[in-house]
């Protein structure tokens, strides 16, 4: 669909001056008509520079990515109403720059922060207190209803994050979501930190999500200074992609069976979760790959040594994982709580714009991987696996499926002998009034950084979307009809990001 926006690659570098300056009433019209047609929503939010009145940016994605700008009203009719894939977007500028989408069906503060202008907050939060907001929470009205609240502080190394149900009974009427409780200003200290800083920042984004942020933020940088990356610095990044993936599903898988009390493969994938781990320990020195991708390349090499020990791990690991997965995906008692349980239909995921793992288990065969590929996935043919029935039971599968076939991918990419020069570059400052985005599958779904430089080549706005800001509102209507007693198992069914929320 041609609706007049600039068309760009994954990771091309444009000038803003290229980008179509549209004007307002144009630009709504043009997006909702996108988004209304099988578009989604890659970025939407607002910037400015020092000199100018704070302007839209959006990137849509189809089959293609396109790109456009406005300059951004005060006060506007939101677009949430026609579009709830905007409901997030729209909040988040409400908050950032205090310009308000009118008649915005649940306006609340997302992160709880000032603003980044100087106009006066639009949700009247009181920020010289050091206590998080008083946040208007919805309620269900009859005599029969009760409400249960369950955080920020939870047992155990979970994240802080407030969960308020509507119940009648056991059964869960309404859930609202509430996060921002550890918001960092990460965004915003990623234009003002001295470059050296960055690649750090971004690794600290999400832990778990190490190497996905790390390689935006690679491929952002290598785009804006026209950078070249060789064939086997590709295939090393995309090898620990697949790694982080494979460990985190697989904890996740563990954590599913522990939710209904079947400890065997509980335990089993916890142990092959440190398996997958003790890998990117192995190539980079840290479990999490911290340290590894850097922009121009990698810090580490593979040596043959190395090579060899991977081939030898995954080839013994992989039975044991098909074995454990089967045990568990088959189990009557495992099947019994899982199928038909927090279901989000195809209809209704392509409704809110879900991304990752909750997509393709509702029937969305969206891969980044496959659409806007990067690193070594360019060569390479990825099956992506998908369900269609929405539940927990499709979630764990898809999981479970990635995991082989991220295997398939390593076992493809390790028949390759690498031989890398670590680089250690340094950057002083960027291409003036230039604008990047880049994509990647992370093991959650589609991660997103996108930069703006100014005039002098600094970065304007740095924006990160990590895709829990697009899942959350799909594991609130996940819980729906359900007994709260499965919430804990819809929730790790999901496994949204906190942190990498928060920024």
């Amino acid at each position: 669909m041609d609706i007049g926006f600039l068309k760009i690659n994954n990771g091309e570098m444009v000038k803003i001056i290229d980008i179509p300056l549209i004007s307002f009433d144009k630009f709504c019209e043009r997006i909702l008509l996108f988004t209304s047609h099988e578009g989604n929503i890659v970025q939407f939010f607002a910037f400015e520079d020092k000199n100018s009145e704070p302007e839209f940016i959006t990137v849509l994605r189809n089959d293609d990515l396109i790109v456009a700008r406005t300059k951004a009203p005060q006060i506007y009719n939101s677009l949430t109403y026609a579009c709830e894939k905007f409901h997030m977007f729209e909040r988040e500028i409400a908050e950032q720059y205090a310009i308000k989408p009118q008649g915005h069906p649940w306006l609340k503060s997302v992160r709880y922060h000032p603003n980044y202008c100087n106009k006066e907050d639009i949700f009247g939060n009181d920020y010289s207190k050091d206590i998080p907001g008083v946040y208007k929470y919805y309620s269900v009205e009859g005599e029969e209803i009760h409400e249960v609240g369950v955080g920020p502080v939870h047992a155990g190394i979970i994240e802080p994050g407030h969960f308020r149900f509507n119940c009648i009974g056991e059964k869960v009427l309404h859930l609202e979501i509430q996060l921002g409780y550890q918001h960092r200003g990460v965004e915003k200290l990623l234009e003002t930190a001295p470059i050296i800083r960055l690649p750090v920042i971004v690794e600290g984004i999400a832990g778990d999500t190490t190497i996905g942020n790390s390689l935006c933020f690679a491929e952002a940088l290598e785009g804006l200074l026209s950078l070249t990356i060789d064939r086997e610095t590709k295939i090393l990044r995309t090898i620990a992609l697949e790694l982080e993936r494979i460990s985190n599903h697989l904890g996740d898988l563990g954590a599913l069976s522990a939710d209904v009390a079947f400890l065997p493969p509980a335990a089993y994938f916890g142990r092959m979760r440190g398996d997958f781990l003790n890998m990117l320990l192995m190539i980079s020195g840290s479990r999490f790959g911290k340290g590894l991708i850097r922009p121009g390349g990698v810090r580490f090499t593979l040596t043959s040594e190395i090579r060899k020990n991977l081939i030898t791990r995954i080839k013994d690991i992989k039975p044991q994982i098909e074995h454990v997965g089967n045990m568990l995906l088959n189990s009557s008692s495992v099947l019994a709580r899982f199928e038909q349980t927090g279901i989000v239909s195809k209809e209704l995921s392509e409704h809110i714009g879900l991304v990752g793992v909750p997509a393709r288990a509702s029937g969305i065969d969206y891969d980044v991987r496959k659409y806007f590929p990067t690193e070594y996935y360019e060569k390479m043919t990825i099956n992506t696996c998908f369900e269609t029935s929405g539940d927990v039971y499709a979630r764990a599968k898809v999981r479970f499926y990635e995991v082989l076939e991220s295997i398939r991918i390593i076992e493809t990419l390790l028949e390759n002998n690498i031989s890398i020069s670590p680089v250690n570059k340094k950057f002083e400052a960027f291409p003036p009034s230039s604008f990047i985005v880049t994509l990647n599958e992370g093991w959650r779904g589609e991660i997103s950084h996108c930069i703006i430089t100014d005039k002098d080549g600094h970065i304007s706005r740095y924006k990160v979307k990590d895709p829990s800001f697009h899942n959350w509102t799909g594991l609130a209507l996940a819980l729906r009809g359900e007994g709260i007693s499965d919430f804990p198992l819809c929730n790790k069914s999901f496994n949204l990001s906190y942190c990498g929320f928060d920024l």
